[in-house]
């Protein structure tokens, strides 16, 4: 069940009095044409562009992110992954529906955002709907100069959050540093996850994260109480994602040698050259 939607401070460190929240897995409930791996990370629609819906195994706590990395695309569809909360239990759904919009959201009790290759910041002052769409986003900031992403009353560690694309000839100048994100929210790589903030009132909100940048609060009023399970929609030209697992408390070891190491180099071809064990140097450019 989720966990009660206590007020959190701005920053407040996960620790024993507010444990991290456990890793995330798909549900055994989901759309006709999607198979789950066996460790439950990895979802893929296996024919057709619909009946692709599907829901997080358990519901989320308050400020936890169900981060999914998009792994596979499919051309020939016109649409792209959609993404959002359900205070419907999936296992309670005589069969779950075909879209995720309208039909999941016309069940009630669910929100959810067609993420688009563009415009999916929403307005601080708007009044999104179930598929909200708005101005253009901004390019995010430095990720070794803000190292962390706050979210309301969340403070979320970036580094995880961000989808990078694979290195190649042209690595060094289209993302120096990493300090830049150059994917699309659609590409592949490109990391997506949702997350609700509770407020004092009883009601939450939605937040949409594409490769570590908050779009802003996508849906208002959300019932803080009532377990909230994530949705994913592996929909038309999203043909595959995984789950990315993230690090609240400190970060670990590996991530701080990693952005030492970054902060060293010219760009992430130059990571190659460095006299380093192979699997620290591919985790240095790939994850």
């Amino acid at each position: 069940m989720a966990a009660a939607s206590n007020p959190v401070e701005l920053g407040a460190s996960w620790g024993p009095a507010r444990p991290e929240p456990p890793p995330t897995r798909f549900h055994r409930v989901h759309g006709a044409n999607i198979r789950v791996d066996p460790s439950g990370t990895r979802a893929t629609r296996v024919e057709s562009f619909a009946h692709g819906v599907c829901f997080s195994r358990e519901p989320l706590v308050p400020g936890q992110v169900f981060l999914v990395e998009i792994e596979e695309k499919e051309l020939g569809w016109c649409g792209h992954l959609r993404l959002g909360l359900t205070a419907l239990d999936p296992a309670s759904l005589a069969a779950v529906p075909e879209f995720s919009l309208p039909d999941l959201v016309n069940l009630g009790h669910t929100w959810v955002f067609a993420i688009t290759r563009h415009h999916n910041r929403v307005p601080r002052n708007g009044q999104p709907g179930a598929e909200a769409e708005a101005t253009a986003p901004r390019r995010p900031p430095a990720l070794l100069a803000e190292p962390y992403l706050c979210i309301e009353q969340f403070r979320i560690p970036r580094d995880r959050l961000v989808g990078r694309s694979r290195p190649g000839l042209y690595s060094h100048l289209l993302d120096q540093l990493y300090e830049l994100n150059v994917l699309p929210p659609t590409a592949r790589r490109s990391r997506l996850g949702v997350l609700f903030c509770p407020h004092p009132d009883g009601t939450a909100d939605m937040h949409i994260v594409i490769n570590g940048e908050d779009m802003g609060p996508s849906a208002r009023g959300l019932p803080a109480a009532q377990p909230l399970y994530a949705v994913v929609d592996v929909f038309a030209s999203t043909k595959s994602v995984r789950l990315v697992q993230l690090e609240y408390g400190l970060p670990s070891l590996q991530t701080l040698c990693r952005l030492v190491i970054q902060r060293s180099v010219v760009h992430r071809l130059a990571i190659d050259g460095l006299h380093l064990p192979k699997g620290l140097k591919d985790f240095c450019k790939y994850e």
